[in-house]
């Protein structure tokens, strides 16, 4: 056990993961030395940033805290400190339940400030949109608002984090000023709901202008938007897409499905013409785009006409990146309180595996197109036999990677033309010119 020493444990999504890195500057302003997502844990205090999307996801955050307290009951750490949406979501169950008793506090997702002052140390204000970067220093995730107004009938997200609200223009182009001068390089914005961004600060829709700001600070060479929402779509963006270089060819936006009966049922407030209508205007206003998009399977009232539907849309959509999840039902949610969960768990997974098949050969096909192009490339990091790197159309974690063979001595975090010499379904081969 080393002491003075924090160990932080981020579960969940990239959003998580920024507030992480802001309380983990708090923590360095304290006096405290730290390490994230570390292989063991030998730090004096353990915070573990928990998530509550999903079963699976409060499950693996549940498994951590419990390994955490056999740590603790075996002498190899001091304190457990739970925060984040599991806390946020759940906090009276999570402080009742006997298991839990070695768990020296809950915080939620907000009042984490406290955990500070429980330790007997200061929460500096002029430090507030500083971070401790966890990802490597080229990239880092902008997370421009929080919350969400949406209320789809199957996601308690608005339940854990509160209505939609918008960090101010000026201090997220601050917050970019600053990170540029540590050597960022790539922006990944994020949001709940991209679509939303000012409405509640400005009464109306600013990620135009914020991205349009953003691309003319010097040293910011990438852009890329996650979790736009299809509904009120903000259409002034996609020419500020076109005209900026350094705005990624990329958009991430969530559709979840087709099919008008299904569509209605999750409360997403669009159709299966107005879907189609946004993904052909994207496409034409900004040429080249790849659009990445999840999708749900097995949502309440999706029979086997909607699902025949949903797969047909796959296959003429042909997204260059995709995800599909099955329906998860969820306390406190729209659809828990007024359907039947009746699609049983097996078939809800098997048409995601329909899904994902689909999309495999799609994915595939798409990349073949690629072979023979040079490709602007940035190198994440080196393995034994290539480097690893990714395209504007590549979000980190997430999508396909370039792997580069290692003729030539290459840096972590600079920028190649890579010409591609081969294509598999989800990652691509390449060479540098």
């Amino acid at each position: 056990m080393r002491r003075n020493k924090i160990d932080i444990i981020s579960l969940g999504c990239s959003k998580n993961l920024v507030d992480s890195e802001h309380l983990m500057r708090q923590f360095a302003a304290n006096g405290y030395t730290m390490e994230h997502n570390p292989s063991r844990v030998n730090g004096e205090i353990v915070v573990v940033n928990t998530c509550g999307f999903i079963q699976d996801a409060q499950q693996e955050s549940v498994d951590m805290i419990l390994q955490l307290v056999d740590a603790k009951r075996e002498g190899k750490i001091k304190k457990i400190f739970v925060m984040g949406c599991l806390a946020e979501r759940f906090l009276a169950e999570l402080q009742n339940e006997p298991e839990f008793a070695d768990v020296d506090k809950f915080y939620g997702k907000f009042n984490w400030k406290e955990m500070l002052a429980d330790l007997g140390k200061s929460y500096h204000e002029e430090l507030a949109s500083e971070r401790v970067l966890t990802t490597p220093r080229h990239y880092a995730y902008l997370k421009i608002s929080e919350g969400c107004n949406r209320f789809c009938a199957f996601c308690a997200i608005p339940l854990i984090t509160g209505r939609h609200k918008s960090v101010p223009v000026d201090e997220l182009l601050d917050e970019v000023r600053t990170l540029v001068a540590e050597g960022v390089k790539e922006f990944n914005v994020i949001a709940q709901d991209l679509s939303s961004y000012g409405l509640d600060l400005y009464g109306e829709m600013k990620l135009p202008e914020l991205v349009d700001r953003m691309a003319q600070i010097p040293g910011v060479e990438w852009i890329r938007l996650h979790y736009a929402y299809p509904t009120q779509f903000p259409y002034e963006l996609l020419p500020v897409m076109a005209k900026h270089p350094n705005v990624c060819k990329y958009l991430d936006i969530a559709l979840q499905h087709i099919s008008d009966n299904v569509l209605a049922n999750m409360r997403r407030h669009i159709g299966r013409e107005e879907t189609l209508t946004l993904l052909e205007r994207i496409r034409r206003e900004v040429p080249g785009i790849h659009i990445r998009t999840t999708l749900m399977a097995g949502f309440p009232g999706e029979g086997e006409a909607e699902f025949e539907e949903l797969k047909q849309f796959v296959r003429d959509a042909k997204f260059d990146r995709m995800g599909a999840f099955a329906y998860s039902e969820e306390e406190g949610t729209y659809a828990q309180e007024h359907y039947d969960d009746a699609i049983p768990q097996e078939v809800k997974d098997e048409r995601v595996s329909q899904l994902m098949d689909i999309q495999e050969q799609i994915s595939l096909d798409l990349n073949e197109q690629k072979v023979g192009t040079v490709q602007r490339v940035i190198i994440d990091s080196e393995e034994d036999d290539y480097y690893v790197g990714r395209t504007q159309y590549d979000s980190p974690e997430v999508d396909p990677e370039v792997l580069i063979k290692k003729d030539k001595k290459l840096k972590i975090g600079e920028f190649y033309d890579v010409t591609i010499v081969e294509a598999m379904p989800f990652d691509l081969i390449g060479e540098v010119r």
